[in-house]
């Protein structure tokens, strides 16, 4: 038993409260050490660090909100629809509570994925970070889950039919797909048991897994440091250190980005106060207007589409048709063949080139184009998990890479942009063959990602972080 730290009997009441707490309980203080108060963090970070603390102040919001909307809402095909509207009309402020919610789920997106672009653009996902980075593709995975379980549960005419449609994808899986379908929704159609199997995810399992992960990033990002605008590890050997053997650019992360942290947070809750008092909606893209007619299994609405973040998924997955196959094919056989020209390979290197082109070919003209829409869907959210070994720049920021690397992550930004404009939008030939193009681009800046990122002339990396108050 460790002795314990005596104090003044002179001392004030909160200084004698917090010497009790801690002789009783100093793994918290000792936390609080470890993660807040002697955590340095490098001192030059800028307004692109704001989205982390945002990200989890949305979380609480939304673990507070859900428990009070809980209390209110029945999970039954029956009364689903009117519990909802019940908290909307009869609850006190159930209708603050609601609408909180749903901001909150679309600001938790626009969070996320700003905090990842922070991500990208500074290379936080490089060496020694990438259990970071895969810590956080797993909290985006689950949050969509999240997002896609709770869509189901104001039982209105977008959830209904919405889910339908992305259950019923399951299904083009080979072999096991009517099976896995059948699994997730619980009967044949979506009804009372796919209702309750996606309450019970929403509000239970999903929330502890993204608690958990949570905890496992931040902690895996204290242990080996944050990144910083310029890329470069001030606690790696070689970075001045002082007396106490602290970096010397780095700064504790409490009280100066806590405080630094309230700034955004001001900012942030002004915009959302706005939204939910001004424009809960948002014209559609929050909440859509389908969303508040009941569910009628009979009626289908004249255009069904997901909520704005998973647009851009979900246009992937309409623009692949037979005819993108056909382009895959050509894509897959023209990179063999370039491989058998240019490439320095052996003999037997080449046939088996050749042999995998050819493989690969035969599954892409095997299986139907809906198969492989969903394998792309999925597999534009996949592929980020291993952007660490992708990206083979010799250098981590942005800030020293050519600038030409700066407009081909706004191009992607763009092409992000249009593909979840599209995937709202009702289909048509030109926005199919605009999809088309948006997704080989997305999926090529990923895969020619170990070529591109070499080349051009890049800046010298100063041997300090650069800072300017």
């Amino acid at each position: 038993m460790a002795e314990f730290k005596e104090i003044s009997p002179n001392a004030g009441a909160v200084a004698k409260l917090d010497n009790w707490l801690h002789n009783r309980f100093p793994t918290a203080y000792d936390a609080y050490k470890v993660h807040m108060s002697e955590y340095y963090a490098p001192k030059n970070f800028n307004f692109w660090y704001f989205f982390g603390s945002l990200a989890l102040l949305v979380l609480v919001i939304q673990i507070v909100t859900g428990i009070f909307l809980v209390m209110h809402y029945k999970p039954d095909a029956n009364l689903a629809f009117a519990s909802v509207e019940y908290i909307m009309r009869d609850v006190p402020w159930g209708w603050l509570i609601r609408y909180m919610h749903s901001t909150g789920a679309s600001a938790f997106f626009v969070v996320v994925y700003l905090h990842m672009f922070k991500a990208m653009i500074y290379g936080s996902y490089r060496k020694p970070r990438e259990l970071v980075w895969i810590f956080g593709c797993t909290i985006f995975l689950m949050l969509m889950a999240e997002a896609f379980f709770g869509y189901l549960l104001p039982w209105g005419q977008m959830s209904y039919w919405g889910a339908q449609v992305i259950v019923n994808l399951f299904a083009a899986v080979p072999f096991v797909g009517p099976d896995l379908a059948l699994l997730i929704r619980g009967d044949y159609v979506v009804s009372d048991a796919t209702l309750n199997r996606f309450f019970s995810f929403h509000v239970i399992a999903i929330p502890l897994v993204l608690i958990g992960l949570v905890a496992a990033h931040l902690l895996s990002l204290h242990d080996v440091g944050s990144n910083n605008p310029d890329g470069i590890d001030i606690k790696a050997a070689g970075q001045p250190k002082d007396a106490a053997g602290h970096p010397v650019d780095g700064i504790p992360f409490h009280p100066f980005y806590t405080v630094h942290d309230m700034v955004g947070v001001a900012v942030f809750l002004m915009v959302f106060s706005a939204i939910i008092f001004f424009a809960p909606e948002l014209g559609g893209y929050f909440l859509e207007y389908n969303n508040f007619i009941p569910a009628d299994p009979l009626k289908t609405p004249a255009h069904i589409a997901p909520v704005w973040y998973f647009t851009p998924f979900y246009s992937m997955l309409r623009a692949t048709t037979d005819v993108m196959v056909d382009v895959f094919c050509v894509i897959v056989a023209l990179g063999a063949l370039l491989a058998l020209w240019k490439g320095r390979l052996s003999f037997i290197a080449k046939i088996v080139a050749v042999v995998a082109a050819a493989v690969v070919i035969l599954l892409l003209k095997t299986f139907d184009a809906k198969f492989w829409g969903v394998v792309i869907m999925g597999g534009a959210v996949i592929i980020l998990f291993f952007l660490p070994w992708l990206d083979h720049s010799p250098v981590r920021s942005i800030r020293y890479r050519p600038g030409w690397h700066k407009w081909l992550y706004g191009i992607f930004v763009v092409d992000f942009v249009v593909l979840g404009y599209l995937g709202i939008q009702p289909p048509s030939d030109i926005k199919t063959l605009v999809a088309q193009a948006g997704t080989l681009f997305y999926f090529g800046f990923f895969v020619l990602m170990p070529w591109w990122s070499r080349l051009g002339a890049f800046k010298p990396v100063p041997d300090r972080i650069t800072f300017a108050h």
